[in-house]
This record gives structure tokens, C-alpha cells and sequence, in this order.
């Protein structure tokens, strides 16, 4: 622990606090895939399941401080693309993730990750990262209902409201958590916000009303029980033979391409955040870090849920000062009592932790320094990976627009030598999946 800078509490705490950011995912995840007909309960307890293996594996094979779950854009791509745009059954859309899994794994096994990673120029790797934070901050503000859909502007900011004010207070108290260099500032800021946000819906409105509002309409922090048995009817259903017909190879493609890049993108911005690279300036354990990603990927659909995959949530347990692989384990064994304590998880509302979503983009933001802003040939394509991530809502069409664009603007301008052949193939790839999203 010493070594790696870091102590034992520091660790659990960091572990703790990166849990308490993406749990949401346990009740979300299930809500989306029941949309496609996978019954809720199942696809549960297959989140819980799936998030304990993947994170206790990360932990402990990878050594890295990263979170593994089923993963926000793939489970929608699962449920409303495949299934319900292109008419699959669930069971065979589980086949499909299963199929991409393998390939997935295969593609880890042998190492393909290393002619990629190598083949990235440093620019679009520091936007990488710097675009992944703004999308964490966005999906803080999202959640905390700070930041509304406008049919004018697209977005706008909120009018002050209880939900507002509560997230605007929550964030002040954090930003003097993180300023002070409190020990768990992050997970702090968590807990201070779900007690101030426990008056809502009873003393006052949440925010659908004119504030103040005489009546409560809605209870953010919600009393649910104690317990909620496992449920097992999900998982096994994956149709493996009906998901191989031909027609359905570019759910396929476009599965393992998203969980590959989406794996990457992650690794490589938690790297840039914590300052985690290996004796050759590469993220660290990034070979172990994918076999653990493609392996979370494969048993994802056995258990009855879309793949699993790296959290950039992990970046908050990072931010907190976590550095090895015990802040996964951690987080993976917070998961484990919610195979029979999920109804406690209403206890923590979405602006509860969008504050330290807020500040993990902070945090994320410092390389954005170490691009080369005067050479328009790196430029572009950074800024256009850094910007569309966060506006495109995709870290994989952000990612893929940037590293189209690199080589497009690196051959037109007659600097081909710049591009490695592995980044040939990484464009074509990106633009086979534009096509198909």
C-alpha cells in the first residue's frame, strides 16, 4: 500500500465512495433491460452477481482500482436497439452479447489492445480523458436535475427549486470537503446530501411544482425495508445457436465494438486521472485489465444481463486517493448484500451523488494542458473526441469521431507517416460503427 502511495483506510474509503456512485446501476440497469422483456428481478440479482465477480477479479488480478457492472449505453443499445429497432428476442440478444463476449476475450488474450493503445497519438488520449470527465460532470448535473432539455436552447439551466438548491448546497459542501483535503471528502459529500435531501417531498416539493410548494409531491430519500429475495429466472436464457444467423452479425460487431473501446477509453482516462502508468509510460496492468473487462463481458449473458464492463465512476474512488486493486474488491463486496438489500438503495437519491460527478470532471480535467492546442492536425481531432463525448451522451461516438478525424485530416494534409497502421484500421472500424448506430 505504501509503495503504491496509498494506506489501507484510505483504500476502503475509496472503495466505498466508488460504489456509492454507481450503484445507481443496480435498480437502473434492470429497469432498462425489463423494458426489452428481461424480467426485472432477474436482471437484478444478474447486475449484482456480475459487478461482484468483475470488480473482486479487477481487484485482484488486475491490481487496478476499477469497478466493473453492467454498463449505462450498452444496456440501452440492448434493450432499444436490438431489441425492440431490430425485433430480436431478448434471449437471442443475450446470445449476441455472449458471441461479442467471446470475441472480446479472445481479442485480450492475445493481446490486440497493445497494438491500439500504441498506435492512439498522446493528444487524443489526453482528450480522451478530459472529454470522459466532462461527460461525468454532465451526467452529474444530469442527475441532480441542474441541467434540463430545452426545445429552444437543448439545455438549460433549472430555476431554483428544492431539488436545485438541495444539489447547489451539496456541491458547495463537497467543493470545501475536496478543498480542505478532507480523507473521503467525495463519500462525505455522498452522506451530507442525502440527509439534507431526506426534507424533500415531505416538508416541500421536488421541484415539479412551483417552489415553495404547500403540498409534497414526490420523496427523494425513500424507506423501502430491509430485505428482497434473489431472483435466478434470468439467467441461462441466452438463445446461442439462434443468435449466430448472419443477420444478426452486426449487433454483434457493433456489441464488441462499443465493450472494446468503451474498455479502452476507460482504462486510458483513469490512467491520465491517477497517474497510474507503468515503467513504460503505459496505463498500468492494462493487459490484465482487459482480460478482466472481456471476461465480465462473457459471463454477462449467462447470468441474464448486456455485458458488464470498466466504470469511469472508478475515477471518484481515485480522486479520494485509491490506488490499488483493493479499492475493487471493496467496491465489488458492496455489492454482494444487495442480493438481499436492494430495497436500501432508495435511500441515496441520484443528486445524493451528483456532486462528486461534478468534481471527478475537475479532476479529470488537467491534461487538457499536454494537448498541443497550436497544431490544428492534433487539435481537431482532440477537441472533437473531448467535445463530443459529453454532447453525443456516447463515449465510443466520441472516441470514434475523433480518431476518424485524426486520420482524415493527418492524410489530407499529407502527414501520413503520422499514422500507425493499426490506427488505419482503427478508423475504418469507427466508421463501419457510425454507420450502424
Amino acid at each position: 500500500m505504501r509503495a503504491a502511495g496509498s494506506s489501507i483506510k484510505t483504500e476502503v474509503l475509496a472503495g466505498i465512495t466508488t460504489f456509492l456512485t454507481a450503484m445507481y446501476i443496480i435498480v437502473v440497469n434492470p429497469g432498462i433491460l425489463a423494458q426489452a422483456g428481461v424480467p426485472f428481478a432477474g436482471a437484478l440479482t444478474a447486475t449484482v452477481i456480475v459487478s461482484f465477480l468483475g470488480s473482486c477479479a479487477m481487484g485482484l488480478y488486475a491490481r487496478n482500482p476499477v469497478l466493473i457492472a453492467p454498463g449505462m449505453g450498452m444496456n440501452a443499445l440492448f434493450a432499444f436497439v436490438m431489441v425492440h429497432v431490430g425485433k430480436l428476442p431478448w434471449q437471442t440478444a443475450l446470445g449476441c452479447v455472449f458471441w461479442s463476449g467471446l470475441i472480446f476475450a479472445v481479442l485480450a488474450a492475445f493481446n490486440a489492445r497493445k497494438l491500439v493503445v500504441e498506435a492512439i497519438p498522446a493528444s487524443l488520449r489526453h482528450a480522451v480523458s478530459c472529454g470522459i470527465g466532462l461527460f461525468i460532470s454532465l451526467i452529474g448535473l444530469v442527475n441532480a436535475k441542474f441541467v434540463i432539455g430545452d426545445p429552444v436552447t437543448i439545455v438549460r439551466s433549472a430555476s431554483l427549486n428544492p431539488v436545485v438548491i438541495t444539489f447547489l448546497i451539496g456541491l458547495a459542501a463537497t467543493t470545501v470537503f475536496v478543498a480542505r483535503r478532507i480523507t473521503g471528502a467525495l463519500m462525505l459529500g455522498i452522506v451530507f446530501t442525502t440527509l439534507i435531501a431526506i426534507p424533500i417531498g415531505r416538508l416541500w416539493g421536488d421541484g415539479t411544482a412551483y417552489w415553495p410548494a404547500a403540498i409534497a409531491t414526490k420523496t427523494l430519500v425513500n424507506w423501502g425495508g430491509f430485505f428482497a429475495a434473489p431472483d435466478f429466472s434470468a439467467m441461462g436464457q441466452l438463445d446461442l445457436l439462434g443468435s449466430l444467423k448472419v443477420v444478426y452479425w452486426p449487433f454483434i460487431f457493433v456489441m464488441l465494438f462499443t465493450s472494446f473501446f468503451d474498455a479502452l477509453s476507460t482504462f486510458l482516462a483513469i490512467a491520465e486521472a491517477g497517474k497510474l502508468y507503468d515503467e513504460h509510460g503505459q496505463p498500468r496492468q492494462i493487459k490484465q485489465s482487459m482480460r478482466v473487462d472481456a471476461f465480465a463481458a462473457l459471463i454477462s449473458a449467462p447470468l441474464g444481463t448486456s455485458p458488464a464492463n470498466a466504470y469511469i465512476e472508478s475515477a471518484a474512488g481515485i480522486s479520494v486517493g485509491g490506488r490499488t486493486g483493493l479499492v475493487a474488491v471493496v467496491a465489488g463486496l458492496c455489492f454482494l448484500p444487495f442480493l438481499f438489500l436492494s430495497p436500501l438503495l432508495s435511500l441515496v437519491p441520484a443528486i445524493a451523488t451528483a456532486p462528486a460527478l461534478v468534481l471527478v470532471g475537475v479532476f479529470m480535467m488537467e491534461s487538457v494542458t499536454q494537448i498541443e492546442w497550436h497544431r490544428f492536425d492534433e487539435a481537431i481531432p482532440a477537441f472533437l473526441a473531448m467535445i463530443l463525448i459529453p454532447l453525443t451522451y456516447s463515449i465510443t461516438d466520441g472516441v470514434a469521431y475523433g480518431f476518424l478525424s485524426f486520420v482524415i485530416i493527418k492524410a489530407c494534409t499529407g502527414r501520413s507517416k503520422d499514422i500507425k497502421p493499426a490506427m488505419w484500421v482503427i478508423a475504418a472500424l469507427s466508421a463501419v460503427l457510425l454507420a450502424h448506430l
